[in-house]
Protein backbone atom coordinates (compact mmCIF):
# COMPACT_ATOMS: atom_id res chain seq x y z
CA UNK A 1 0.00 0.00 0.00
CA UNK A 2 1.10 4.07 -0.38
CA UNK A 3 0.88 6.68 1.82
CA UNK A 4 -2.15 7.84 -0.26
CA UNK A 5 -3.67 4.45 0.29
CA UNK A 6 -3.30 4.57 4.11
CA UNK A 7 -4.71 7.87 4.04
CA UNK A 8 -7.62 6.76 3.02
CA UNK A 9 -7.86 3.94 4.52
CA UNK A 10 -7.62 5.67 8.13
CA UNK A 11 -10.60 8.34 6.88
CA UNK A 12 -12.54 4.92 6.08
CA UNK A 13 -11.60 3.77 9.68
CA UNK A 14 -12.43 6.70 10.83
CA UNK A 15 -15.85 7.01 9.74
CA UNK A 16 -16.58 3.34 10.71
CA UNK A 17 -15.90 4.22 14.10
CA UNK A 18 -18.38 6.83 13.84
CA UNK A 19 -21.20 5.41 12.72
CA UNK A 20 -20.17 2.36 14.86
CA UNK A 21 -20.64 4.81 17.63
CA UNK A 22 -23.98 6.42 16.69
CA UNK A 23 -25.24 2.68 15.56
CA UNK A 24 -24.47 1.62 19.38
CA UNK A 25 -26.60 4.40 20.68
CA UNK A 26 -29.38 5.09 18.71
CA UNK A 27 -29.81 1.39 16.82
CA UNK A 28 -31.76 1.40 14.29
CA UNK A 29 -32.75 -1.81 14.09
CA UNK A 30 -34.98 -0.68 16.98
CA UNK A 31 -38.43 1.05 16.60
CA UNK A 32 -37.10 3.63 19.41
CA UNK A 33 -33.56 3.68 18.22
CA UNK A 34 -35.06 4.20 14.36
CA UNK A 35 -37.13 6.99 15.12
CA UNK A 36 -33.93 8.84 17.26
CA UNK A 37 -31.82 7.74 14.35
CA UNK A 38 -33.48 9.43 11.75
CA UNK A 39 -35.19 11.95 13.59
CA UNK A 40 -34.40 15.56 14.43
CA UNK A 41 -32.62 14.58 17.57
CA UNK A 42 -35.37 16.87 19.60
CA UNK A 43 -35.90 14.24 21.97
CA UNK A 44 -33.94 13.20 24.17
CA UNK A 45 -31.55 10.75 23.50
CA UNK A 46 -30.99 7.88 26.13
CA UNK A 47 -27.65 7.38 27.87
CA UNK A 48 -25.19 5.33 26.10
CA UNK A 49 -24.57 1.78 27.25
CA UNK A 50 -21.15 0.91 28.25
CA UNK A 51 -20.34 -0.33 24.81
CA UNK A 52 -22.11 2.91 23.19
CA UNK A 53 -19.74 5.29 25.67
CA UNK A 54 -16.61 3.47 24.65
CA UNK A 55 -17.06 3.28 20.74
CA UNK A 56 -18.17 7.21 21.08
CA UNK A 57 -15.10 7.89 22.91
CA UNK A 58 -12.50 5.72 20.46
CA UNK A 59 -14.30 7.45 17.48
CA UNK A 60 -13.62 11.07 19.14
CA UNK A 61 -10.22 10.34 19.77
CA UNK A 62 -9.55 8.83 16.29
CA UNK A 63 -10.94 12.36 15.56
CA UNK A 64 -8.78 14.01 17.31
CA UNK A 65 -6.07 12.35 16.16
CA UNK A 66 -6.65 12.14 12.43
CA UNK A 67 -6.23 16.05 12.48
CA UNK A 68 -2.63 15.44 13.70
CA UNK A 69 -2.19 12.67 11.11
CA UNK A 70 -3.49 14.70 7.94
CA UNK A 71 -1.24 17.59 9.35
CA UNK A 72 2.03 15.58 9.97
CA UNK A 73 0.73 13.34 6.19
CA UNK A 74 1.34 16.74 4.25
CA UNK A 75 3.99 18.35 5.75
CA UNK A 76 5.68 14.94 5.28
CA UNK A 77 5.25 14.93 1.76
CA UNK A 78 5.66 18.69 1.37
CA UNK A 79 8.99 18.43 2.41
CA UNK A 80 9.64 15.61 0.09
CA UNK A 81 9.43 13.02 3.00
CA UNK A 82 7.96 9.55 2.48
CA UNK A 83 5.33 8.91 5.20
CA UNK A 84 4.43 5.57 4.01
CA UNK A 85 6.20 3.73 7.17
CA UNK A 86 4.17 6.54 9.78
CA UNK A 87 1.44 5.92 7.87
CA UNK A 88 1.23 2.69 8.04
CA UNK A 89 1.96 1.97 11.89
CA UNK A 90 -0.93 4.97 12.40
CA UNK A 91 -3.24 2.57 10.80
CA UNK A 92 -2.33 -0.55 12.10
CA UNK A 93 -2.34 0.87 15.70
CA UNK A 94 -5.33 2.40 15.47
CA UNK A 95 -7.02 -0.80 13.47
CA UNK A 96 -6.34 -2.92 16.46
CA UNK A 97 -7.05 0.00 19.24
CA UNK A 98 -11.00 0.15 18.11
CA UNK A 99 -12.02 -3.41 19.01
CA UNK A 100 -9.49 -3.36 21.96
CA UNK A 101 -11.13 -0.15 23.36
CA UNK A 102 -14.58 -1.91 22.92
CA UNK A 103 -13.82 -5.06 24.65
CA UNK A 104 -12.90 -2.94 27.55
CA UNK A 105 -8.85 -4.00 27.81
CA UNK A 106 -6.83 -0.83 29.33
CA UNK A 107 -3.23 -1.28 28.86
CA UNK A 108 -3.59 -2.80 25.65
CA UNK A 109 -5.85 0.46 24.45
CA UNK A 110 -3.13 2.77 25.57
CA UNK A 111 -0.15 0.69 24.22
CA UNK A 112 -1.55 1.10 21.18
CA UNK A 113 -2.75 4.17 21.19
CA UNK A 114 1.37 5.10 22.09
CA UNK A 115 2.18 2.76 18.73
CA UNK A 116 -0.02 5.21 16.88
CA UNK A 117 2.25 7.64 17.86
CA UNK A 118 4.85 6.50 17.06
CA UNK A 119 3.66 6.84 13.28
CA UNK A 120 2.89 10.33 13.72
CA UNK A 121 6.28 11.07 15.09
CA UNK A 122 8.27 9.24 12.37
CA UNK A 123 6.33 11.68 9.72
CA UNK A 124 7.09 14.76 12.29
CA UNK A 125 10.96 13.65 12.16
CA UNK A 126 10.06 13.06 8.02
CA UNK A 127 8.82 16.46 7.77
CA UNK A 128 12.01 18.40 9.90
CA UNK A 129 14.40 16.25 7.68
CA UNK A 130 15.43 14.26 10.67
CA UNK A 131 14.88 11.00 9.63
CA UNK A 132 14.84 9.90 5.70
Amino acid sequence: MTDVHYLLASTALAWLMIMAAAELHTPTWTRAGFRLAFGNRDDELPEPSVLAGRAARASRNMLENMVLFVALFVAARSAGFDPTAGAAIFFFSRLAYFPVYLAGIVYVRSALWGVSLVGLGWMALGALGVVG
